[in-house]
């Protein structure tokens, strides 16, 4: 096969997996320009249209996904021969591409990182933060972080943290001339901070438990933010209630800058874990980062 054509379908598959130009021509360190080009000619070459293109959006054809179901896990074989070459080196190299909730990289990926990274210099570490489900195996990560309530039966979950608990908390300045709730349903009454999914653009449902009821409440309020750290600074401001990690919220608590309401409705749930597909052959590099990460108890 002529170079040009090898280096051609990289090109496709980087578009058609991104579906963006401007991804992949970060990725491939590219012009957009220069992919679009390419993937002309590509698809003059074949006689056949492989994207297509809108304002918005870049999504393989009929044709282009033929073509990428077909030639890119041949790719991926020969990235996973050279990656198996990488083993027989003195020392563990490579670059692992993790996804993980901002709170999960923040207090339990990061503190751990420093001094593996010190330990073995020719591995990198990628961490991509967003409180979407991912799909690492679509996305070429090489491992998420989740909840473990939120992991995949088929894949593989390797505990990174203790079982965690929710918060439901406000400043004190809050409650002066409201009624503290005192079941999950009075949430409603209240000017409460909401949580913005990226998975499916919704917002959170505040999940209760308490002997064996479970209960879920639709709350609303003033404010809508993407990330537990944003709604916590909006609870000390008093702004609204918010529900986040205990322990991010301890504390403040403990300082008397926020009230604690609906304890007894917070049971502990599965901390968080990493995760990667069962059939996933782990390289040298990822297991010893495995291993960095496993939550150890005691």
């Amino acid at each position: 096969m002529p170079r040009d054509n090898v280096s051609d379908l990289l090109t496709f598959i980087a578009v058609a997996r991104e579906r963006s130009f401007t991804r992949a021509a970060a990725k491939l360190g590219l012009s957009q320009s220069a992919l679009s080009h390419t993937i002309r000619a590509l698809e003059t070459r074949l006689g056949v249209r492989l994207l297509t293109r809108t304002t918005r959006s870049v999504s393989p054809t009929e044709a282009g996904e033929r073509l990428l179901q077909t030639v890119g896990p041949h790719f991926e074989e020969i990235e996973a021969g050279l990656v198996a070459l990488s083993e027989l080196r003195d020392k563990p190299a490579g670059t692992i591409r993790i996804t993980a909730t901002a709170y999960a990289a923040t207090t339990l990926i990061l503190p751990k990182l420093a001094k593996f990274l010190a330990g073995y210099p020719d591995i990198k570490v990628e961490i991509t933060t967003d409180n979407a489900l991912t799909d690492i195996a679509a996305q070429r990560y090489d491992a998420g972080v989740r909840a473990g309530e939120q992991v995949e039966k088929d894949m593989i979950a390797v505990r990174i943290g203790p079982d965690l608990r929710m918060a439901v908390i406000a400043a004190p300045a809050y409650f002066t001339n409201r009624p503290r709730p005192k079941m999950p349903q009075d949430l409603t009454d209240h000017n409460c901070i909401n949580l913005r999914l990226a998975t499916r653009g919704g917002l959170y449902v505040w999940e209760f438990k308490k002997d064996g009821r479970e209960m879920k409440v639709r709350v609303d309020g003033q404010l809508v933010l993407t990330a537990p750290a944003e709604m916590l600074d909006a609870a000390l401001s008093g702004s609204g209630v918010a529900f986040v990690p205990e322990d991010l919220a301890q504390p403040h608590i403990k300082a008397g800058r926020l009230m604690r309401v609906l304890e007894d409705w917070c049971p502990p749930y599965p901390g968080y874990h990493l995760y990667y597909p069962s059939r996933r052959q782990p390289s040298a590099a990822f297991a010893l980062l495995v291993e960095a990460l496993r939550y150890h108890n005691g």
